[in-house]
């Protein structure tokens, strides 16, 4: 057994490319991805359980549109349509004039802020641009984060999603049971329930927070990933022009881009854009600002579609949704816009506190045990492309994880060995 300390060591440098891509231009390594991902036994049922949950959506535009999202490798992306380059800057600079993105954050990109904002894709300018990667090629975040491997995506999504159920679930019955007198009481995980929560936002929002990540997080031939650019604020006034700080990964504004302008109703569109942070505590302004951001990039005007609504003081706020006002005049100090679903999105995108830690120390584990396989992860292309990225792409980094902390190493490579007696690795 390698002693842990040592093994942390080595995680600094384990995989990580040598020299940025160039972004400007499709992922070198995105056929390889599209090898790894589809013949994963656990990406592809990862899509099957999203598929039979995205069918019990109700309502058949957000229903067809949320399939379509993820299991038509044709769908146009409906927010770069005909976005020719000219269009691109006037929307840069629209971000920029309005505070909703930091040009110095694009240092580290090459091609700047126009590849953050605009990653490369098939068709661009066109009035139909397609995504770069298909679903089950496409990793859950960037390189050594949350499920950063060919269909870590879809791994991803199909356990937010049931997240999002079983919490929505648990909601219900703890605030929405009725016992003697018709008083509430709590009764455990109920889908009954006296107070109303949608559930189809309940089942879409979670698919359709990542989306964009088939675009954001492109495949270099070494086997890692893009850079993403974080903008929706540019990190200083962003709360109104006091102080604050609403950047977020790209991904998370590109969805919501795509959801505006494809026209879904704003109560799926903000609990979408509350992934990252719920509007509370504080915190309405970053959800507002992630609004405005997509709006910008969508070409729409967010309050003429009900996104946001002008308060009093000036300020774009969340609407009051279901016919209860019309938000001018909101409540000083107090928030008449929050609907539990948008809690409910927040809490069921948080698996990263268990995914993250996973990752990276799976990534460490793996780098001691490869030369029983025949690797060495100092050849990084090699590594990733036919070890690492397998690897977790069939057994996952949680799963590694676990079978480590309670059976040891030793277990680690009988999990593994399982993928080479299949002449997988």
């Amino acid at each position: 057994m390698i002693r842990h300390g040592a093994l942390i060591l080595c995680s600094v440098w384990i995989g990580v490319s040598a020299q940025a891509a160039d972004q400007t231009q499709m992922g070198a390594g995105n056929a390889r991805a599209e090898q790894i991902g589809p013949a994963s036994p656990l990406v592809r049922s990862a899509v099957e359980l999203l598929t039979d949950n995205a069918r019990q959506i109700a309502n058949s535009q957000i229903r067809e549109a949320t399939l379509n999202s993820f299991l038509n490798p044709h769908s146009c992306i409906r927010h770069r349509a005909n976005v020719d380059d000219a269009a691109k800057n006037q929307i840069i600079a629209t971000l920029t004039a309005q505070g909703l993105v930091n040009p110095a954050d694009a240092a580290s990109i090459t091609g700047g802020l126009k590849a953050g904002i605009f990653p490369p894709v098939i068709s661009d300018d066109s009035a139909c641009p397609l995504l770069p990667l298909s679903f089950m090629a496409s990793p859950g975040s960037n390189f050594g984060g949350h499920h950063s491997y060919p269909g870590g995506l879809a791994v991803h999504e199909s356990l937010n999603d049931q997240s999002s159920i079983n919490f929505a679930d648990t909601f219900r019955g703890e605030y929405g049971q009725l016992g003697r007198d018709r008083l509430p009481v709590a009764r455990g995980s109920r889908r009954e329930s006296d107070v109303e929560i949608n559930q189809d936002v309940v089942l879409a929002a979670p698919i359709w927070h990542d989306w964009a990540k088939r675009m954001v997080f492109q495949w270099n031939a070494d086997g890692t990933e893009f850079t993403e650019l974080n903008f929706g604020g540019a990190g200083t006034v962003d709360n109104n022009g006091a102080p604050g700080d609403s950047r977020t990964g790209g991904h998370h504004i590109m969805s919501i881009a795509e959801t505006m302008a494809r026209g879904l109703p704003p109560v799926l569109v903000i609990a979408q854009a509350s992934a990252h942070s719920a509007p509370t505590l504080g915190n309405e302004f970053k959800v507002v600002n992630w609004l405005r951001a997509a709006a910008i990039m969508a070409q729409i005007d967010p309050v003429a579609k009900g996104y946001l609504v002008i308060d009093g003081s000036g300020h774009p706020r969340l609407p009051p949704l279901f016919g209860l006002g019309n938000g001018i005049n909101l409540p000083a100090g107090g928030q008449t816009n929050l609907l539990v679903e948008y809690q409910i999105h927040n809490l069921s995108d948080a698996d990263f506190v268990n995914s993250i830690p996973a990752v990276t120390e799976a990534q460490v584990l793996l780098a001691a045990i490869a030369p029983k396989f025949g690797f060495n992860s100092s050849d990084v292309a090699h590594y990733n492309n036919f070890f690492r990225n397998v690897v977790f792409a069939y057994l996952s980094p949680e799963r590694l994880i676990m079978i480590y902390a309670k059976r040891g190493l030793d277990e680690v490579v009988e999990e593994v060995s399982k993928l080479r007696r299949l002449h997988v690795i």
